[in-house]
């Protein structure tokens, strides 16, 4: 993958001073390692009137493959000869933007110390992208640049083989921007649209990249005509992201429309109209509910079995209360995705010792997950078959053996308010079974009793008189009497 960079100057304003901009000499060449190949970046020319900089990325076809778990739309192979044979190495994609952010960090953001005002400055600007896939073509490209003030976009469509000119183009064009735009502005055009045209991000798109496309869309992204296309396709069509992103680029159009700050239009309320207010996801209320629940049984060293994504995870570390945090899945995918989310690289020290991610099957005993105060099971025992229901029983309550365990799962009967779920479906495609409140109360009373816990219920979201809770959540508290003979007996069980 290759892209250059260029700009003229004048004596006074010598066109080398883009080293500074970009924080690269240009009499050096430096190389940078990413996460699935090496960024270099040098100067074919660079004198007082011209000057130009490249970044050459070299993708590592072996690297990618092994990092490809936890990818976004797109960057999943359709065979397991295409994960090595495809045009990652070549054509300019997300791994481009990636490296351009890690590699240009501090352009991306206009900071120069030593030479603030030509940051804040417009250049006269020359980009071009030898191979630029482009699915929409080249009339796709000229409307997704064209509006952010370049003076030229040329799309060059590349022929398949030039020598057979009756197989017409491929989907890749030869990209070539010109225009007086400040550095950082060009920057991120294309950090957010090169991963746009290209259409297949090679890494799962996660929730903080709603906040990333704002950041680098801030100034332009708003008052796109092709706002919506560029969200989807940058957030890899996750619809809740892509929902989120519209919502607060509305904000920020009608705030610049209004000449008001962002939290200025979001806190405005007509005062001749009632407003009403957004209920609160269910999600954020069980991950509520949980958390008050741990607070009344005084856990600190708390386990999140089939923690996923990592949502409960977060909210346990942002109170200091919880010392220990433990994320426990079976799926390596979900955990990577966990580790993103938390932002484990960048944790800090203290903050990193409070937390871990372990890969693990709740159908089998574990040593590490003993000498817990708490165990969370949310939303976990649906996806279970019935018949391996008694191993995670034994595995938790036999073996583990918490404090304290809380297991919330849906409600069958409530499924009836879903007005878009059909009759008879489950809420989710992998929920092996939804309970009703009687069979969920007569599973909880059996396994507290078998293995020495006392179980109490609560509700979670509206109560309905007639269907009841759209969630509901047992709490087990491990009886102070009669556990030690409960525990011998199941470890006999367990070694029989």
């Amino acid at each position: 993958m290759f892209l250059t960079i260029s700009t003229t100057g004048t004596p006074e304003r010598p066109a080398t001073d883009l080293g500074f901009l970009l924080h690269k000499h240009p009499e050096r060449a430096q190389s940078f390692s990413t996460s699935h190949g090496t960024a270099h970046v040098l100067y074919p020319e660079a004198s007082a009137e011209r000057c130009t900089a490249a970044l050459l990325l070299e993708v590592d076809p072996v690297a990618l493959v092994r990092r490809g778990r936890g990818k976004g739309r797109g960057g999943a192979p359709d065979s397991a000869l295409a994960q090595y044979v495809n045009d990652r190495p070549y054509a300019a994609s997300s791994l481009l933007a990636v490296a351009l952010a890690k590699v240009f960090k501090t352009a991306l953001h206009g900071d120069c110390k030593a030479m603030p005002e030509r940051a804040a400055a417009p250049l006269p600007l020359r980009i071009e992208v030898p191979a630029l896939p482009a699915r929409g073509g080249a009339a796709l490209v000229r409307a997704l640049f064209g509006p952010l003030g370049w003076s030229v976009v040329e799309a060059e469509p590349i022929a398949l083989d030039p020598e057979f000119p009756e197989w017409g183009d491929s989907r890749y064009v030869r990209l070539v921007l010109e225009g007086e735009l400040r550095l950082a502005d060009a920057l991120n055009h294309l950090y957010v649209l090169l991963p746009v045209l290209d259409d297949a991000k090679h890494y799962w798109v996660a929730p903080d990249e709603v906040d990333k496309l704002l950041r680098a869309g801030d100034g332009w992204l708003a008052g796109h005509p092709e706002r919506k296309l560029i969200t989807e396709r940058y957030l890899s069509r996750r619809r809740g992201l892509a929902r989120e992103a519209a919502e607060r680029l509305e904000l920020v159009r009608l705030a610049e429309a209004e000449g008001l700050d962002v939290e200025d239009v979001d806190n405005a309320v007509d005062e001749t109209t009632d407003t009403e207010e957004r209920p609160v996801p269910l999600a954020q209320q069980r991950r509520d509910a949980i958390l008050s629940a741990l607070r009344a049984a005084g856990a600190v060293r708390v386990l999140d079995l089939g923690c996923g994504q990592g949502q409960l995870v977060q909210a346990l570390l942002k109170e200091p209360r919880f010392t220990e945090v433990v994320g426990v899945d079976v799926s390596v995918r979900a955990l990577t995705v966990a580790a993103r989310r938390l932002r484990l690289d960048r944790m800090g020290e203290r903050q990193a010792a409070r937390v871990k991610l372990v890969q693990g099957s709740l159908a089998y005993t574990d040593k590490r997950l003993s000498g817990y105060d708490a165990a969370v099971l949310s939303e976990v025992i649906e996806h279970l078959d019935l018949p391996r229901l008694p191993a995670l029983e034994y595995a938790v309550f036999g073996s583990a053996r918490p404090g304290t365990v809380l297991v919330t799962t849906p409600n069958v009967e409530y499924n009836v308010r879903w007005e878009s779920l059909p009759a008879g479906h489950v809420r989710h495609s992998d929920h092996r079974f939804e309970w009703t409140r009687e069979e969920f109360r007569s599973w909880a009373v059996r396994v507290a009793g078998e293995y020495g816990y006392e179980a109490g219920f609560v509700p979670v979201g509206p109560d309905d008189p007639e269907v009841g809770p759209p969630t509901q959540m047992a709490v087990f508290t491990r009886a102070t009497t009669g556990s030690d003979e409960n525990t011998d007996k199941n470890e006999k069980e367990g070694q029989a």
